[in-house]
Formats: C-alpha cells, structure tokens, sequence
C-alpha cells in the first residue's frame, strides 16, 4: 500500500504472497469509514490486478485502476 504522499518504498504487486513487479494502481476506500478524501491505493501486477480489482467491488468499495506510473515526480495517470 502507498501511504498518503510518501515515495514508493516498493513497487511489488499486493496481492498476498506475490512477489511481481506492479504495473498497475488501484485506488479504492471503503465509504462506511471513510470520507470521500481518504483513498487508499494497491499495487498490482499485470496477473493480480483484475482479482484485487474485484476483490473490493464485491465490497461495494469505489475503484479505480491506473497505470502506474513510476518516474520520479510523475503523477499517476
């Protein structure tokens, strides 16, 4: 997980167990404890981003899925 507007320490994928490099960020909050301002965001790899994806749409938790772009001072598409 990435924390509110620190660098990247890693960029493996965190799906449980994957040790992959991640292409892909997934934002996402859960409403019932979050205001509209606190995302949280996933990395994923290219395997694991679709599962993650759904994982938390079965929650009813907004999603969103971006590439994830890594080059310094770059912000995420």
């Amino acid at each position: 997980m990435i924390g509110l507007g620190a660098e990247l320490e890693r960029t493996t994928c965190s799906r449980a167990g994957c040790r992959e490099a991640a292409g892909w960020r997934v934002d996402w909050r859960n409403p019932r404890i979050h205001s509209a301002e606190r995302v949280k965001t996933w990395l994923a790899c290219d395997d694991h981003v679709d599962y993650l994806r759904e994982f938390l749409a079965s929650r009813d938790f907004p999603v969103t899925v971006a590439p994830l772009a890594i080059a310094t001072g770059a912000e995420p598409a």
